[in-house]
Protein backbone atom coordinates (compact mmCIF):
# COMPACT_ATOMS: atom_id res chain seq x y z
CA UNK A 1 0.00 0.00 0.00
CA UNK A 2 1.28 3.20 -1.13
CA UNK A 3 1.37 6.57 1.08
CA UNK A 4 -1.27 8.19 -0.65
CA UNK A 5 -3.61 5.23 -0.77
CA UNK A 6 -2.99 5.00 3.33
CA UNK A 7 -3.75 8.82 3.71
CA UNK A 8 -7.18 7.97 1.58
CA UNK A 9 -8.20 5.33 3.87
CA UNK A 10 -7.41 6.78 6.77
CA UNK A 11 -9.61 10.15 5.61
CA UNK A 12 -12.06 7.78 4.41
CA UNK A 13 -12.24 5.42 7.63
CA UNK A 14 -11.67 8.52 10.16
CA UNK A 15 -13.26 11.52 8.66
CA UNK A 16 -12.10 14.71 7.29
CA UNK A 17 -12.68 17.02 9.68
CA UNK A 18 -11.03 14.53 12.61
CA UNK A 19 -8.18 14.27 10.51
CA UNK A 20 -7.42 17.52 9.93
CA UNK A 21 -8.27 18.20 13.58
CA UNK A 22 -5.17 15.63 13.82
CA UNK A 23 -2.67 17.65 11.68
CA UNK A 24 -3.34 20.82 14.09
CA UNK A 25 -2.58 18.87 17.13
CA UNK A 26 0.72 16.98 15.71
CA UNK A 27 1.46 20.46 14.21
CA UNK A 28 0.97 22.08 18.08
CA UNK A 29 3.06 18.94 19.81
CA UNK A 30 6.48 19.42 16.94
CA UNK A 31 6.17 23.51 17.91
CA UNK A 32 6.11 22.34 21.95
CA UNK A 33 9.29 20.71 21.07
CA UNK A 34 11.01 23.21 19.09
CA UNK A 35 10.16 25.50 22.21
CA UNK A 36 11.78 22.99 24.29
CA UNK A 37 14.83 22.71 22.45
CA UNK A 38 15.46 26.61 22.41
CA UNK A 39 13.72 27.82 25.20
CA UNK A 40 14.89 25.53 27.96
CA UNK A 41 18.93 24.00 26.03
CA UNK A 42 16.76 20.77 26.23
CA UNK A 43 18.53 17.86 24.39
CA UNK A 44 15.51 16.01 22.97
CA UNK A 45 16.32 14.90 19.28
CA UNK A 46 14.20 12.00 19.62
CA UNK A 47 11.31 13.80 20.57
CA UNK A 48 11.70 15.80 17.03
CA UNK A 49 12.45 13.22 15.00
CA UNK A 50 9.22 11.73 15.92
CA UNK A 51 6.91 14.77 16.33
CA UNK A 52 8.31 16.01 12.72
CA UNK A 53 7.92 12.27 11.44
CA UNK A 54 3.90 12.80 12.85
CA UNK A 55 3.68 16.01 11.11
CA UNK A 56 4.94 14.98 7.72
CA UNK A 57 2.69 12.24 7.66
CA UNK A 58 -0.22 14.31 8.77
CA UNK A 59 0.46 17.06 6.26
CA UNK A 60 0.69 13.98 4.00
CA UNK A 61 -3.00 13.04 4.71
CA UNK A 62 -3.69 17.40 4.68
CA UNK A 63 -2.52 16.98 0.63
CA UNK A 64 -4.31 14.40 -0.22
CA UNK A 65 -7.54 15.34 1.58
CA UNK A 66 -7.79 18.85 -0.31
CA UNK A 67 -5.99 17.54 -3.56
CA UNK A 68 -3.21 19.63 -3.39
CA UNK A 69 -0.25 17.26 -3.66
CA UNK A 70 0.58 19.17 -7.35
CA UNK A 71 -0.19 22.32 -6.30
CA UNK A 72 1.94 22.54 -2.76
CA UNK A 73 4.68 21.24 -4.78
CA UNK A 74 5.27 23.40 -7.02
CA UNK A 75 4.70 26.74 -5.03
CA UNK A 76 7.45 24.67 -2.87
CA UNK A 77 9.76 24.57 -5.64
CA UNK A 78 8.93 27.92 -6.29
CA UNK A 79 9.88 29.11 -2.86
CA UNK A 80 12.91 27.15 -2.81
CA UNK A 81 14.40 29.15 -5.64
CA UNK A 82 13.41 31.93 -4.34
CA UNK A 83 15.03 31.34 -0.78
CA UNK A 84 18.86 29.91 -2.85
CA UNK A 85 18.22 33.86 -4.62
CA UNK A 86 17.77 35.24 -1.17
CA UNK A 87 20.92 33.49 0.10
CA UNK A 88 23.19 34.15 -2.51
CA UNK A 89 22.15 38.25 -2.16
CA UNK A 90 22.92 38.24 1.64
CA UNK A 91 26.03 36.03 1.10
CA UNK A 92 27.34 38.17 -1.82
CA UNK A 93 26.44 41.37 1.00
CA UNK A 94 28.63 40.31 3.66
CA UNK A 95 31.70 39.20 1.82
Amino acid sequence: MTEKELYKRALKDWGKEPQMMQVIEEMAELTKEILKNINRKKENIAELVEETADVEIMLGQLKCCYGIEQKVADYKAEKIKMIAKRLEDFEKGNK
